[in-house]
């Protein structure tokens, strides 16, 4: 049976090609076309002999994701729906700051964290991505800067798409290796963020994965009643479970991590609700940054509502004030579902509608 090529890391490229009868040396052929020259077929790859074109074609995708739609904001950013080979629809973001071109990928189908505000958790996850279709997200959006003929590239990678990467682990990893090696993408690790909703047992198990990756941690509230109302993984893991295993990262990796933290009206925008915040990590502050982030009104979650500027205003005042490095995120397209996973979820209810029709 046929597996996407792009989810073989170096390693793995080289240690297949040697079994099924290639040349050690056909492998930094194949990551070289794959990664540098990006083609499209394997019949491209003319400096391979046909036995081994032919060996990679009979077991092998050059890409199972297909384009359904491509929504562009006013600020440049992107916003992609792509269709897996089953069937299933995937987001891909991509951002444009000063420092270059950033892409948030997605990692699974759906997502069974469950967080109260989410879009991506509106419907429950159906499975993993495979590292392939992961790294074929990066390829796809690369493809599209190609064609644009400027000499664009992505920069910078955000694992915060639909879905928890470490309920996905092992094709995370795989994926960040495949991006980061340096006669491939070459995507530098200190320009790629994985975010988690705080699986405790997973953030041990990055910590010693000894990667300069960076971790930012979906935090939203500062204590387990609040946390536990609107993010229900703090049933699992919660922050006494789970502050020890950010200890034990901070201390294994000395990197700086990103708390972050969606500010919901009259739920956790509070003096009260920011004070205890620094409690919680005024152990930790010279290793911490805390990412303030504008709620992003959700239909199916109207039980929320953006804070006020000023609630805004007085929460960062009061982490500052305490010594705790914090900032306020800049929104990317807002005017097109900015919101994970709400794209892929009115495109499945019209569907739906059309199936009744």
């Amino acid at each position: 049976m046929k597996s996407s090529i792009y989810s073989l890391t170096f390693d793995q490229l080289q240690d297949w090609l040697i079994e099924h009868g290639q040349k050690k040396f056909r492998a930094k052929q194949v990551w070289n076309w794959l990664y540098k020259k990006r083609v499209n077929t394997f019949a491209e790859m003319y400096n391979l002999n046909k036995d081994c074109q032919l060996v990679l074609e009979e077991n092998f995708y050059l890409g199972t994701l297909e384009q359904e739609i491509k929504q562009e904001s006013k600020d440049g950013t992107i916003k992609f729906l792509f269709k897996l080979s089953d069937g299933n629809l995937i987001e891909t973001v991509l951002m444009k700051f000063s420092y270059g071109y950033s892409v948030c990928v997605t990692t699974q189908v759906g997502c069974n964290i469950g967080c109260s505000f989410c879009a991506s958790g509106l419907l429950t996850k159906n499975r993993d991505l495979s590292a392939g279709e992961i790294v074929e997200q990066i390829m796809n959006v690369q493809k599209h800067l190609d064609a644009k003929g400027k000499d664009e590239r992505v920069s910078h990678i955000v694992v915060m798409g639909i879905g928890e990467p470490f309920d996905n682990y092992d094709n995370t990893m795989d994926f960040l290796r495949i991006v980061n090696d340096q006669e491939g993408l070459s995507i530098g690790a200190r320009h790629i963020t994985v975010s988690t909703s705080g699986l405790a047992k997973r953030i041990y198990d990055f910590a010693d994965e000894n990667l300069q990756v960076n971790l930012a941690l979906s935090l939203h509230a500062p204590n387990n009643e609040l946390r536990t109302k609107i993010m229900k993984i703090n049933k699992a893991f919660p922050l006494e479970k789970l502050m020890p295993a950010i200890d034990y990262y901070l201390e294994k990796t000395n990197r700086r991590i990103t708390f972050e933290y969606i500010l919901l009206k009259d739920v956790n925008d509070h003096k009260k609700e920011a004070e205890q915040l620094v409690s919680l990590l005024k152990d930790k502050r010279h290793l911490s940054y805390v990412n303030l982030i504008p709620y992003n009104p959700v239909d199916e979650h109207n039980q929320y509502d953006r804070s006020e500027k000023k609630a805004i205003l007085d929460f960062y005042q009061v982490l500052l004030e305490n010594g705790i490095n914090c900032g306020v995120r800049v929104e990317h397209g807002t005017d097109i579902d900015a919101a994970c996973g709400q794209l892929r979820s009115k495109q499945i209810k019209k569907d739906k509608e059309k199936q009744k029709a």
